[in-house]
């Protein structure tokens, strides 16, 4: 079957029975660009119950239609279930690609379905670009450590098939289309293929100033950091705007500071309205994670990389740079 058999573009909606993600919602932001470029319609894949207000949610993204299936269950995640839904729903409705958030359960089924329908799945791509010579998406990340950008593409099987990671696109609704197509699907599935079962589940116990994704002030340390022992000022200076300390990987690498505090491709992808940098070298893999409104870096070399992402650069020792700014700081709040 030719690629002339498969038309518009999917993207799975993640949720907790009550709310939907937000890489979703970012996904179908993304793909409507994507779709008003290729003709293809968008349909929001929806896997159990979600309440009707997040359900509008979903249409105001501009999706043309919405497949719900088993809307009327609580359908918790399951490896084989998922995997197998999203294979019946390909072999039937022949869509061209299929979009999945990078979260844990994403990351779960998407390559598996893949390999169920005989197709190409990739993973983490910053930027998505339609070929309108071949009809391809080009699925663009960095590789090699960050030191290339690699374009992929998946040019003779059909369904195309990638998983993003949360952050990776704006959510910038478009507002709801004046039809949105409902499909509706019931999907039994055979208790014998159910291999997997979740025995316990409990919910993530760490602290708020872990969780950096929504933080509107972001203060980054990078490998130009001597030790431990210099951070605090760092932590005063994201206290002092209203903000959260972030990391580059090498402070994770060198276990200063934890892996979910990283900022980059490989870490959390971050669209902070401020954007302030320390020591940082400017790593495409690095940069490709972060969408900010004001981006200020600070480095003693002149010529690093980091410069060229910036809209203002300081050259200088950071930690003396750092204490300025605190200085300065705490001056004008005592005025």
């Amino acid at each position: 079957m030719g690629k002339s058999a498969y038309k518009n573009m999917w993207a799975y909606i993640e949720h907790d029975g009550a709310r939907a993600m937000d890489v979703g919602l970012e996904l179908c932001c993304e793909l409507r660009r994507l779709c008003d470029r290729s003709g293809d319609k968008l349909l929001a894949v929806v896997v159990g119950s979600l309440p009707d207000g997040e359900l509008q949610r979903v249409k105001d993204c501009g999706v043309d239609g919405l497949i719900l299936v088993n809307r009327d269950e609580r359908m918790e995640y399951n490896t084989e279930a998922y995997t197998e839904i999203f294979a019946r729903l390909a072999n039937k409705y022949r869509p061209s690609a299929i979009f999945v958030g990078g979260t844990a359960n994403g990351r779960d089924f998407a390559p598996r379905c893949a390999v169920r329908i005989n197709t190409g799945c990739t993973s983490d791509a910053i930027e998505l670009e339609y070929d309108e010579a071949t009809g391809d998406i080009r699925f663009i990340e960095p590789a090699v450590g960050g030191k290339i950008m690699a374009v992929i593409t998946i040019p003779e099987l059909r369904p195309q098939i990638g998983t993003i990671r949360p952050g990776t696109f704006r959510y910038s609704p478009a507002g709801a289309r004046e039809k949105v197509k409902v499909i509706d699907e019931r999907i039994e599935l055979d208790p014998a293929s159910i291999r997997s079962r979740t025995l316990s589940f409990a919910p993530d116990s760490a602290g708020p100033e872990l969780n950096i994704a929504d933080s509107e002030v972001v203060v980054c340390v990078g490998n130009g950091l001597k030790s431990a022992d210099g951070l605090d000022i760092y932590r005063e200076l994201a206290a002092l705007l209203g903000g959260k300390l972030g990391c580059t990987r090498p402070l994770v690498d060198r276990e200063i500071l934890p892996y979910r505090l990283q900022i980059g491709q490989s870490g959390v992808m971050i669209k902070p309205r401020l954007y302030v940098c320390f020591g940082v070298s400017g790593a495409v893999n690095h940069t490709a994670g972060v969408s900010a409104d004001t981006f200020v870096a600070v480095n003693r070399d002149p010529q690093a990389q980091i410069f060229n992402y910036c809209d203002y650069g300081i050259v200088g020792d950071m930690d003396e740079v750092c204490r300025e700014m605190i200085r300065q700081l705490k001056a004008r709040k005592a005025q």
